[in-house]
């Protein structure tokens, strides 16, 4: 068995109040929690299905390609 390791992109929606997270590298890989623990839960179970699915369609499972995080600041 492989470990493979992804980074997924969390937001808070202001207006639900939950946790929105997105695995970009893998199509369809995103949920949402109440607290991030249950969010990476979920994102796990969901990343776990997505690449069961992919391996039986022998589809090529993507590879985690995040480079970084950059602020960015501009007057207004």
């Amino acid at each position: 068995m492989t470990t493979r390791n992804y980074t997924a992109f969390v937001e808070l929606d202001a207006e639900s109040g939950l946790y929105v997270g997105t695995i970009p590298a893998i199509a369809g890989a995103h949920s949402q929690g109440t607290t991030l623990d249950e969010l990476q839960q979920n994102l796990r179970e969901v990343l776990e299905l997505c690449l069961e699915e992919m391996t039986a369609h022998g589809d090529l499972i993507g590879e985690d390609d995040f480079v970084g995080i950059q602020k960015i600041a501009v007057n207004l």
